[in-house]
């Protein structure tokens, strides 16, 4: 399958974003042993592909970073490196050449979390989790931190992108991620995070959000605690920006072989 997407004037183009927010859907393939190798992304798919970091030491998550480089634009910092690392974590992986996805899921009253937004805004980091069910002043307040912080360091704001419900959450009303999603338009979010099989109705609310999946796994491959997983092929499908992928490429046995497949099951 290619790799296309359609441009804004209604012609296709190799790359861009799914088409309600500039990008449009992609095809895409499951993984499996007979998926082609490509020796990198192309850069139009390498900045929606997200390598979740989820190691303790930032030595070891910048190994990961320059051997995975050629496949992954962005590396998430989460609450295990950041905890470990702090800001030393994000400037490493910006030293690397990858943009950084701080997923860190902000949730407290609205001024501590707007004073920790102006932190991360001065950081260089290009993405900020926030927890949706935090409410509209918390989040504006989060999103004006951002921006604030990111001023006074001479840099553009991260995106804010709120977290509507988490993969693991098997179990929550059905009105939940409308409202989520209607207080991250309130608030001002850029963005939101949600499991794959949300992305419609999120789309249908918010055309012009980023949407951003994790929970990535291949077909028949081990859903962890994402009870709410999606292949590659169903995200990109339902229009997701991004994918957040982990353990699927990070404890492979030859990871720079799987994500390479990953890749080649994306653009064949």
């Amino acid at each position: 399958m290619t790799f296309t997407t359609n441009d804004p004037d209604g012609g296709q183009s190799n790359g861009g974003r799914p088409a309600a927010a500039g990008h449009a859907a992609l095809a895409v393939g499951d993984l499996d042993d007979g998926d082609p190798e490509v020796e990198e992304a192309p850069p139009e798919l390498r900045d929606r592909l997200v390598l979740a970091l989820d190691v303790d030491d930032v030595v070891e998550a910048t190994r990961l970073v320059s051997e995975l480089k050629l496949w992954f634009g962005v590396a998430k910092v989460g609450l295990e490196l950041f905890t470990a690392a702090g800001p030393d974590a994000v400037a490493s992986i910006l030293a690397e050449g990858m943009k950084v996805f701080l997923d860190l899921k902000l949730f407290d009253i609205p001024t501590t979390v707007g004073k920790a937004g102006r932190v991360v805004g001065a950081l260089g980091a290009s993405y900020l989790t926030l927890a949706g069910f935090g409410g509209v002043p918390m989040l504006r307040a989060g999103v004006e931190g951002l921006a604030e912080g990111a001023a006074g360091a001479g840099l553009d704001p991260p995106t804010a992108l709120a977290v509507t419900m988490l993969t693991s959450d098997t179990g929550a009303p059905e009105h939940v991620l409308g409202n989520r999603v209607r207080a991250a338009l309130e608030s001002g979010c850029g963005g939101v995070v949600c499991a794959g099989s949300d992305v419609a109705e999120v789309r249908a609310m918010a055309p012009h959000f980023t949407v951003v999946v994790p929970g990535i796994r291949t077909e028949g491959s081990p859903r962890h605690d994402h009870g709410r997983a999606a292949t590659p092929g169903e995200a990109f499908a339902a229009g997701a920006d991004m994918l957040v992928i982990g353990r699927t490429v990070t404890a492979a046995a030859d990871r720079a072989v799987a994500a390479s497949q990953l890749v080649g099951s994306i653009v064949s």
